[in-house]
């Protein structure tokens, strides 16, 4: 029974291999097409294109209305949700031979393609440029799921929660913390915005995967293969999908964590 089912999945793979047909499914997402219309766009010839409606509409995944233009199915359209998962793995198919998802929950990862509109940032003064963007840009709040403090962050950061954004930040308790860090919090007035309540802070065991977001763009580093944090390379993007994949794994490690100790950590 499993054996059927995996050889039907495979011919529907196999209806997917190929640039035009996917190409046409994912038009349709946007609007009815004929092939001789699709043909015009994509500078291709009316059999070809024809051939592929075709083939797609034996599939199930598209279908012919009585105007003569083509839809997707139900089943079309989900299949088109898949897609660009495969399209930011690909992508950045280099990057994950040496990174992993890591501590990512499997109902996130199955939402990766909400992360394709982003741009790849390799290297660690890069990363932290766009790092301290994301902080200049706040206008309502920051929240971050951390594993180390880069020092040279603390002092931005602390100036903007000073005008009124919110901070919120899971910390591991496994963190890289540089020497100094506390003796440079007191003298910012970090626990005193701690006692207004701007900043609020908690702590997970082990912190693997890195998010930073304001509330309209965020960056994401995936640990590499050892499961080591690495900030040295980044995912930015302001893409509304890309920002609530972020924000709702925040949210989704923030309500896991456990209370803040500050013992647990060593400078």
């Amino acid at each position: 029974m499993m054996a059927d089912l995996i050889d039907e999945t495979a011919d529907y793979v196999l209806e997917l291999a190929s640039s035009q047909r996917l190409n046409i499914l994912i038009s349709l997402l946007n609007k009815e097409l004929t092939p001789t219309a699709f043909a015009k766009e994509i500078d291709a010839t009316k059999q070809e294109v024809h051939r592929n409606f075709l083939r797609l509409e034996k599939s199930g995944l598209i279908k012919k209305k009585v105007n003569g233009k083509y839809t997707l199915t139900t089943f079309g359209q989900t299949i088109c949700t898949q897609v660009p998962s495969l399209v930011f793995l690909s992508q950045n198919r280099k990057y994950f031979e040496e990174h992993t998802l890591g501590d990512v929950p499997h109902k996130f990862q199955m939402r990766c393609g909400q992360l394709t509109n982003s741009q790849y940032v390799k290297g660690v003064s890069k990363v932290l440029e766009q790092w301290k963007q994301i902080y200049k840009n706040s206008d309502e709040y920051i929240y971050e799921i951390l594993s180390e403090v880069p020092l040279d962050l603390i002092e931005p950061l602390v100036k903007k929660v000073k005008k009124g954004i919110k901070f919120n930040y899971v910390f591991s308790e496994s963190a890289v913390v540089p020497k100094g860090r506390k003796a440079l919090l007191k003298k910012l007035g970090f626990y005193e915005l701690m006692e207004k309540g701007l900043i609020e802070r908690k702590m997970e065991k082990n912190v693997q995967t890195v998010v930073v977001l304001n509330e309209k763009e965020a960056c994401l580093m995936f640990p590499t293969l050892d499961g080591e944090s690495d900030i040295s390379e980044m995912f930015y993007s302001d893409d509304p999908m890309f920002h609530e994949w972020c924000l709702d794994y925040f949210r989704y490690s923030w309500y896991g964590s456990d209370v803040f100790r500050e013992s647990k950590l060593k400078e």
